[in-house]
């Protein structure tokens, strides 16, 4: 991974789904904190996955709400970006009246785009050096916890499309702004997460392209769930002998395991060695985590691993 991936002030993180997107951008929020990093993690989709893993059940939508030293969650809606952004656009009742009009937020989310843009607006105004929400401390990172793949990429290209659609007026100028933001390689990074399997690597390769087109780039690539190396290639016909060879049914089915392991770890090798020929340098590998769920331990070890990397 790019040593200066850290020194951006937002990164987006995204992937296919299923990949494990929440459980990286949590820890790369947590390494980031541990080097003594103000970071928030911004959750888009509302399932609040990060607060949960620290057991935390109670965050409401919109709340800055610190899991460890240095580290916090939001979880972000468009209604209640709506309601800020009028706020801050039209100050007092005015705002405050359309901002709690159903009616009003009903045609304005009906808009195409406008939802993801409401979203995008906020992970930009928490990635500010000056923050336009009253009484809040800037953040020295923002990690978005973007959405899949295909609706990741349509997500980042939102404000552009909208600063083109609109081309004058208060929302062409946010999306315009956002869309200069997320273009600046400085201040942007954008960040993969892909598992060693087929379809997860192409869709990689896919994402890729994708933003290329959109004049981005990948700054790197996790490559998550890494199964271990634990035997050779060589010690393979050593554990058939020995299956062939054991007596006890549970020292056949340890040893079958064992088998079972090995081919899978050569598999993901297979995919891992796709991975970094289609991206030299920017692929970082994150090992399969035993555990009935990610929580706050399993992180610590992620983040961990990452610090190393960084």
């Amino acid at each position: 991974m790019p040593r200066s991936l850290l020194q951006h002030r937002l990164i987006f993180v995204t992937g296919k789904g299923g990949v494990g997107r929440s459980t990286v951008a949590g820890a790369l929020g947590l390494a980031a904190a541990r080097r003594g990093m103000r970071t928030i993690v911004a959750e888009l989709t509302g399932e609040r996955r990060l607060a949960r893993a620290y057991g935390v059940h109670d965050l409401t939508l919109f709340e800055e709400r610190e899991l460890a030293p240095g580290l916090r969650t939001i979880s972000i809606s468009p209604e209640q970006a709506m309601e800020e952004y009028l706020v801050v656009k039209a100050p007092g009742r005015i705002g405050h009246l359309l901002g709690q009009s159903r009616l009003f937020q009903h045609f304005a989310m009906a808009t195409p785009g406008m939802r993801e843009l409401l979203v995008l607006g906020k992970a930009w105004e928490l990635s500010q050096p000056r923050r336009r929400t009253q009484g809040a401390a800037p953040y020295d990172l923002v990690i978005v916890d973007a959405p899949a793949t295909g609706h990741g990429v349509g997500v980042l290209k939102t404000p552009r499309t909208f600063s083109e659609i609109a081309r004058v007026g208060p929302v062409a100028h946010q999306g315009q702004t956002i869309a200069q933001t997320i273009a600046d390689r400085d201040f942007t990074g954008i960040l993969a997460v892909c598992t060693p399997e087929e379809m997860p690597v192409a869709e990689t390769a896919s994402l890729h392209e994708a933003l290329l087109r959109e004049h981005l780039d990948l700054d790197a690539v996790v490559l998550n769930a890494r199964y271990p190396d634990r035997f050779t290639d060589d010690e393979q016909p050593v554990l058939a002998q020995a299956m062939s060879s054991c007596p006890a049914p549970q020292g056949r089915a340890a040893i079958g395991a064992a088998i079972s392991e090995h081919m899978r770890a050569a598999t993901q090798a297979d995919q891992e060695q796709r991975l970094r020929q289609a991206f030299p340098g920017r692929v970082l590998t994150l090992p399969f985590v035993f555990a009935p769920a990610i929580e706050a331990e399993q992180l610590q070890l992620l983040a961990a691993i990452l610090e190393q990397e960084l």
